[in-house]
């Protein structure tokens, strides 16, 4: 079961269960800059969601749900509304998943000259997505976890639910022109702790520099260097919180080459020499 909680805010509780994820959020300030590698569907069980792309708001009420395009900035304002705290419910659909389901189902094939879909989509109500959403309300209660292969069951439920809407999320959904591409940051988080130059990730991850360097950009406000050194420390942190105490042997499991660098970085990034952290 891969299930994980944000909790550091009493005010924000989200939990993810294989790219199923319920939130909560009990205040109306709460907002945050959403860019996801991955199309997706956000539901409203209670409360608002207000979507802003800069040039317009888009407003998602109780019991509506919105498409989201993969790669699209905007910022996502979840807050009460009608004397509700906002519950929701996100449906990720990565590439890998989108992958699969194309090649297990004939009727996604639609005609090359099919037109794609743009931008946020406010959903009809219709009866596969009010189904799919009521069965998923007691999974709001933390305390009932679902399996990994009922989460993957809704997923896809999700995916026809959509290719039942419009012909045209098709080949929105199954566009594959690149397929000898690497997720750029699933293959960071693999392979990290290695001595890589950007050249090196650029040819690993089947791109040109120039290519790369523009992909790049796209999942990340940060050069790939300091990617990986935030990267590094992360893992080294997690490390010494969970009982590791060799600053020599952490600082080379992730990464980096020279202690006293990675202790510099550490100080930089976490306030805190490593030496405090793995001694606590």
């Amino acid at each position: 079961m891969k299930q994980s909680a944000e909790q550091e805010n009493p005010l924000k509780v989200i939990f993810n269960y294989n790219n199923v994820f319920f939130s909560f959020f009990y205040d109306d300030t709460t907002a945050c800059i959403h860019r996801s590698h991955d199309f997706a569907i956000n539901y409203v069980y209670s409360g608002e969601m207000v979507l802003d792309n800069g040039s317009k708001k888009l407003h998602v009420g109780k019991g509506e749900s919105v498409f989201i395009p993969r790669d699209h900035h905007i910022t996502i304002y979840k807050k009460p509304f009608g004397g509700e705290r906002y519950c929701g419910i996100f449906l990720s659909f990565s590439r890998s998943f989108l992958r699969e389901m194309y090649s297990k189902y004939e009727q996604f094939k639609v005609p090359k000259d099919t037109p794609k879909l743009k931008g946020i989509i406010k959903l009809p109500k219709t009866a596969e997505l009010t189904s799919l959403f009521s069965s998923m309300i007691p999974y709001f209660d933390s305390k009932v976890k679902p399996q990994d292969d009922l989460m993957s069951l809704k997923l896809q439920e999700g995916l026809l639910a959509l290719l039942h809407i419009d012909k045209s999320f098709a080949p929105t959904l199954f566009d594959f022109n690149e397929p000898w591409k690497i997720d750029i940051i699933d293959f960071l988080n693999k392979n990290y702790m290695y001595e890589l130059t950007v050249e090196d990730i650029a040819h690993y991850t089947g791109r040109s520099l120039a290519t790369f360097k523009r992909d790049f950009k796209k999942v990340s406000s940060l050069t790939p260097e300091k990617w990986l050194i935030r990267k590094r420390l992360e893992a080294a942190y997690a490390m010494m919180q969970e009982g590791e105490k060799k600053i020599a042997d952490i600082y080379t499991k992730v990464g980096f080459k020279n202690q006293s660098h990675f202790s510099a970085a550490f100080k930089k990034q976490y306030g805190v020499s490593p030496t405090a952290v793995s001694a606590s």
